[in-house]
């Protein structure tokens, strides 16, 4: 029997007995680790554990947070996109070692033709910049952004190292979908008909007309010192150096997250950073494909591909070189590295996203996790807010 929280006005939804502790953390986060709104779902072993939400979803604090609030979750929309292309393999759309010219002839261009989906999604293609401005407009584009996509030129040997695709990830996952895919369509209509509808899940890569955008949270931003000071050194110092592999991930124009508080970005596929939903969709999702994937009839083949342990590129290693820090990438998601782990095992994955929302699928317990906020924190892992709500639940299972 599911317990109401009537502990506190300001949060609200259910947990089951037993996983009161995590209720507690989330207490915490509004009276005393500063959170401003915020929600996280639980399902362990396809049940629905955990159902918090609380604070407020907007800076004045005069619009609670409600059940039905979405938030953007910026770089934690990766983590459907990815699900969005393992729904994809398992379909038989295309194959993680196939060279993606294969699939799109016009990538080829300027040394790309043996640049497999695989060194792609490891962020290993040496894609992660932009050097032409991508308007609004030419987002709405999928031909016009792919004509972009198709001439650009890798930074790096690709397979030799990986640097974060902060935003470039998505939309060449988007073209690979659109030419593989027998209707055309774009990685968010893709996710929209085959994943989102079948699961009833609310969450968008690509806000419809029809959708109230009153319900959507207004997101905060830490001063520019403090962001800076969030980073390793030598994320800061890329951060600081015009020109810098570190500053090309960005969007050129874009300097701050909080453009994405505009109805303009809401509407245009962002799949890399720019999805908005609820944590109970992306928990919903991920504990689907960590029970097995049934509902959505998702091949052993390409879960085992999904669970496999991260294998770090050569001779890069771990060392992400646009992020200066160790990480570990895998089929669009950040999997356990040495140094780093969550879930219970190496076959768990997942993505975080700038200012702290975290989503994952843990197979080996059966957990399908997520966390969203609408204050962004100036981290990069282990947002101390969701950390307390991770560690909490886990140490209940384990």
């Amino acid at each position: 029997m599911k317990k109401n929280v009537t502990t506190n006005a300001l949060i609200h939804g259910n947990v089951t007995p037993g996983f009161e502790a995590v209720q507690t953390e989330f207490a915490r986060n509004l009276t005393g680790r500063g959170e401003l709104g915020g929600a996280c779902t639980i399902y362990y072993c396809g049940e629905k554990v955990v159902d918090l939400w609380g604070g407020y979803r907007n800076p004045q604090k005069t619009l609670p947070w409600q059940e039905d609030t979405m938030v953007i979750v910026f770089s934690s929309t990766k983590g459907l996109a990815g699900l969005a292309m393992a729904l994809a393999h398992s379909r038989g759309l295309f194959e993680y070692d196939a060279p993606i010219a294969s699939y799109w002839p016009e990538f080829a261009q300027n040394g790309k033709g043996q640049i497999t989906v695989r060194q792609l999604l490891a962020h290993e293609a040496g894609l992660s910049g932009i050097n032409e401005p991508l308007p609004p407009e030419v987002l709405a584009n999928p031909d016009a952004l792919a004509t972009i996509l198709a001439r650009a030129t890798p930074a790096w040997k690709p397979g030799t190292h990986h640097g974060y695709h902060a935003f470039t990830l998505g939309w060449y996952e988007s073209e690979i979908i659109r030419r593989t895919d027998p209707q055309h369509r774009t990685l968010g209509r893709f996710f929209r008909d085959e994943l989102a509808r079948p699961l009833s899940l609310e969450f968008y890569i690509g806000v419809p007309q029809e959708v109230d955008v009153e319900r959507i949270a207004t997101i905060t931003e830490p001063p520019f010192l403090q962001k800076l000071l969030g980073m390793l050194r030598g994320m800061m110092l890329g951060a600081l150096t015009p020109g810098s592999q570190t500053l090309r991930m960005v969007i050129p124009g874009i300097r701050s997250n909080l453009v994405f508080n505009t109805p303009t970005y809401w509407s245009v596929e962002i799949p890399s950073a720019g999805g908005i939903g609820q944590a109970s969709s992306i928990a919903r999702a991920y504990s689907v494909f960590a029970t097995g994937g049934h509902e959505l009839g998702i091949k052993a083949e390409t879960l085992n591909e999904l669970q496999a342990p991260a294998q770090p590129p050569f001779p890069g290693g771990w060392r992400d070189v646009n992020l200066h820090m160790d990480m570990a990438w895998a089929l669009g998601f950040l999997k356990p590295f040495p140094g780093y782990h969550f879930g219970s095992s190496d076959a768990a994955y997942g993505a975080p996203g700038s200012g702290g929302s975290f989503g994952f699928a843990d197979p080996a317990s059966q957990v399908g996790y997520a966390y969203v906020t609408n204050k962004q924190w100036a981290g990069v892992l282990d947002d101390p807010r969701e950390k307390a709500l991770r560690d909490a639940f886990y140490r209940i299972i384990m």
